[in-house]
């Protein structure tokens, strides 16, 4: 019986590629649930093998626990003591320690076809699937290939070798692409999760890094350094750009990403279901980058207000179609390459928006600083688009306007300044003695100076927040649409917590 489990410990781990230490736990585990069962009495036993030998030993435990007062039966009187009478048998064991003595051992044999295997089959797969976390663990944002194993409700199972299972999940699939059994694929490894049961490796076809990683195969410049991948952005199973910059001026990159004839770039789009791929030159000018983004559509002109980090892109009124692409792609994806918000709109759109906004400023600065049409147009022009600027930007930066003089400029800056003043106090004046709840100033994503700057407008606590709409928000000064909607929502999480609340007790009643 002893070489009979040396020769399964060697077997098993052979086979499946596992420590043999695993393999003698779980002899070791099965051999104990085997003589529990043997015994109608809980008792609580362990099972110590000979690595060398194969020879095992098997000790029952009684747990030490405290003396009872008033002298209740132990919980568990099969295999709990008391440390009073423990200490008669082992004089320095102490609470939590256990007493063991030897007992009858079963026959391996008897049991090597039920409660051995399946104890061991459980601690292989366990030890198993160990092995693939450890081994993918830190190959998140690589990518992998593997062949198709089987489909399930539109997810796609991955063999990826040695015991390996990834899952692409039916999101993370390319539209309408067709994948059997059997088929060889690529993915990006987006995440590993430590799952209890079914696969812990999570792929995806969609990822624009997949994109950016096939590049890296297809093109060795990449990976030599001559050329870098600067982003991607992908319209799954239709369309991608992908930007590109070189080092080197001598090396054309968008050339060496196409190949010749265009070979490098279709390997790319076959691996990616007919993907169409637009290489783009990256351009440490963000308006450059954003004019070379929007290929093929040609940009007229091109308006970048890095406050909101967006850029007003206008194009010939024949390119406005090309510029925006079949619902929204070109646009949506130029947008993402860049990190831009990108607005397209024809050159008379643009015109008109230009003229709106400065006759919009130009209205601003004659109310605000008291100046004339002529003084307030010239501001306007020369790109002032707040009192702010004409109070602190230099004052020989406004001195290099022509038609100002030191005189002007030195009056219209006390101007915007004494406005700057008077906004100052009448904001003081209007937070006057409000202050906002203890559950407002606490609220995730809130600081002091909002939640005061809230309490002012009449907005007290978290349920009067809830209650707002982003528009009506907007009135705060430097509150921006994106921050109001999150705190909003934010706010109303007690709404949908006891909203959730409600339908449980409805459910359970």
């Amino acid at each position: 019986m002893n070489k009979e489990i040396l020769m399964v410990v060697d077997v098993v781990s052979n086979e499946k590629g596992v420590a043999k230490e695993i393999i003698f736990e779980a002899i070791e585990a099965a051999l104990a649930m085997a003589t529990k069962k043997r015994h109608r009495e809980d008792i609580e036993v362990r099972v110590k093998i000979d690595h060398e030998t194969g020879s095992y030993e098997t000790i029952r435990c009684w747990e030490v626990v405290e003396e009872s007062p008033d002298a209740e039966p132990l919980e568990f009187p099969t295999r709990q003591i008391r440390c009073e009478d423990a200490r008669q048998k082992q004089q320095d064991i102490e609470v939590g320690g256990f007493i063991e003595e030897p007992m009858d051992s079963v026959e391996f044999g008897r049991i090597a076809a039920q409660t051995a295997k399946q104890v061991i089959v459980q601690k292989v797969r366990e030890a198993e699937r160990n092995k693939v976390l450890e081994t993918y663990r830190d190959r998140v944002g690589e990518m992998v290939s593997g062949v198709v194993k089987r489909v399930e409700r539109g997810s796609i199972i991955l063999d990826l070798g040695n015991n390996a299972e990834a899952i692409i999940q039916r999101d993370e699939m390319i539209p309408r692409e067709a994948v059997r059994a059997g088929d060889r694929l690529r993915a990006y490894l987006r995440e590993v999760k430590p799952e209890s049961r079914g696969p812990q490796l999570f792929l995806s076809r969609t990822a624009p890094e997949l994109l950016i990683e096939l590049f890296k195969i297809e093109v060795p410049e990449i990976n030599e350094g001559l050329i870098d991948i600067i982003n991607g952005a992908r319209d799954p199973g239709s369309r991608a750009k992908i930007a590109v910059s070189a080092k080197d001026q001598r090396i054309d990159p968008i050339g060496a990403c196409v190949g010749m004839r265009g070979s490098r770039v279709q390997a790319v789009s076959n691996e990616l279901g007919g993907e169409r791929v637009d290489i783009i030159l990256w351009d440490e000018n963000p308006a450059q980058f954003v004019i070379n983004a929007m290929a093929p559509a040609e940009v007229a002109s091109i308006l970048v207000d890095e406050d909101l980090h967006s850029m007003d892109v206008a194009v010939a009124e024949e390119n406005l179609s090309q510029a925006i692409g079949r619902g929204g792609q070109n646009i949506r994806l130029a947008s993402e390459l860049t990190k831009w918000q990108l607005n397209v709109m024809s050159i008379e759109q643009a015109d008109e928006k230009n003229e709106s906004e400065l006759q919009e400023l130009q209205k601003l600065f004659m109310e605000q600083l008291d100046a004339d049409e002529e003084v307030a147009n010239i501001l306007a022009q020369e790109g002032f688009s707040s009192i702010e600027e004409v109070a602190y930007v230099p004052e020989s930066e406004i001195l290099e306007i022509e038609e100002f003089d030191s005189d002007l400029v030195s009056e219209l800056r006390n101007r915007a300044r004494d406005v700057m003043m008077t906004r100052a106090i009448a904001k003081e004046e209007k937070l006057g003695d409000a202050k906002p709840a203890d559950d407002l100033l606490n609220m995730d994503g809130m600081d002091e100076a909002l939640a005061y700057e809230l309490a002012g407008h009449d907005i007290v606590t978290m349920e009067d927040l809830a209650e707002q709409s982003v528009h009506e928000l907007l009135d705060i000064e430097d509150l921006d649409q994106e921050t109001a909607g999150k705190l909003i929502m934010t706010a109303r999480i007690p709404w949908f917590e006891a909203e959730q609340q409600l339908n449980e007790d409805v459910t359970d009643a």
